[in-house]
């Protein structure tokens, strides 16, 4: 992170006068997980690309400042925001109670439900009792994780570190069915020609409790002026249309949810 070079007189005035030092940054490092399309994801280039990557460089050209993106596990992605590693995380991160009670949200950039996967024609109810005794595949440490860990008792219950990982045992057998979020399970896998053969089965699933009111932007606790700002940059790129693009290159219809 950079910051405008100082006096010592001025740093004193600034101290002075409460102001934080973030607010005079012009870089703003972001993390990101790179392996969840069609929201993040790496190129055989190994150039970051997708929804997100593209929303966060609105957001930072918006409030006219440089932007840093760091890739990072989905497992330590809370933990290396605490720690400083980045300011904020652009991941698909769900605004949950749990969530909240260790890091700030902005208002909701995008809300799209979960549903489960599994191959085509299945005849099975995506109810707890109709999923009992089949081996259910998510990624570790999602809502996903969490609803089907805490409902769905009586299926065995395999978690992976990455989206992709779990398409893979999907393909090969290891798990009967999968729960993700639809649009990336959708245009991540099912449109795909690995996809083929398979299909949504059930309905959406949007349990508040567990899937939280959409996606948010998580900054470190008491960063309100940060968070503002983003606030804010959601509603002008919202406002200009410069979401829509955004939206109408990887998706079919307006994603942010009602």
């Amino acid at each position: 992170m950079r910051f405008p070079k100082f006096t010592a007189a001025l740093a004193a005035g600034v101290m002075a006068l409460g102001v934080s030092a973030a607010s005079a940054q012009d870089t703003l490092r972001i993390g990101v997980e790179g392996a969840y399309p069609p929201f993040s994801e790496k190129t055989a280039s190994g150039e970051l690309v997708g929804f997100d990557i593209d929303i966060a460089n609105a957001l930072c050209a918006e409030m006219n400042v440089e932007c840093t993106l760091v890739e990072q596990d989905w497992d330590g992605i809370i933990p290396a925001l605490q720690a400083k590693k980045y300011d904020a995380i652009i991941a698909s991160m769900s605004i949950t109670p749990d969530r909240q009670k260790v890091v700030d949200f902005t208002n909701k950039y995008y809300q799209t439900p979960a549903k489960f996967a599994a191959e085509e024609g299945v005849d099975w109810a995506d109810t707890p009792e109709g999923l009992a005794g089949k081996t259910i595949g998510v990624q570790r440490g999602t809502i996903h994780d969490d609803y089907v860990s805490a409902l769905y008792t009586d299926s065995e219950i395999k978690r992976y570190a990455t989206q992709d990982e779990a398409y893979l045992d999907l393909q090969a057998g290891r798990v009967d069915a999968i729960l993700a979020d639809s649009i990336a399970v959708s245009d991540g896998f099912l449109k795909t020609e690995a996809g083929e053969g398979y299909a949504f089965f059930g309905g959406d699933h949007t349990d508040p409790q567990y899937f939280g009111e959409g996606a948010g932007i998580a900054v470190r606790k008491g960063e309100d002026e940060l968070r503002q700002k983003l606030n804010d940059a959601i509603a002008a790129i919202r406002e200009d249309g410069t979401y829509k693009e955004i939206n109408d290159k990887y998706f079919e219809f307006d994603i942010y949810g009602g």
